[in-house]
């Protein structure tokens, strides 16, 4: 993995977080912020300006790719390097939260 790509999306802002996990299936852009709505009751809400520039990017840089269009929607999907920027993530936040309630957390150096 390019060092651009991890000085840029670790660590992930949420709206980045919740784009990419969406992606484990085909969505379009109006479905990841259902998802990321039902996922989240509600609290996190991502812009329509905010969703489409941050797939652009993504598209762009690798961690997704668009797969089809369907009735006028682009469906994306995340890559293999999307995955790998999303479990580095997970684990980071996965620490954070160990971290947070006393529990000493060991992983391997990533």
């Amino acid at each position: 993995m390019e060092e651009k790509i991890r000085r840029v999306y670790l660590p992930m802002t949420e709206t980045a977080f919740y784009i990419l996990f969406a992606l484990q299936e085909e969505r379009h852009g109006y479905d990841i912020t259902q998802k990321t709505k039902e996922l989240t009751g509600g609290q996190v809400v991502i812009s329509p300006g905010t969703m489409y520039g941050t797939l652009s990017k993504m598209e762009k840089d690798g961690l997704i790719a668009f797969i089809r269009e369907e009735e006028k929607r682009k469906l994306y999907l995340i890559t293999e390097l999307g995955r790998e920027i999303l479990e580095i993530e997970k684990a980071r936040i996965e620490r954070l939260y160990r971290n947070s309630r006393g529990e000493k957390y060991e992983t391997a150096e990533i």
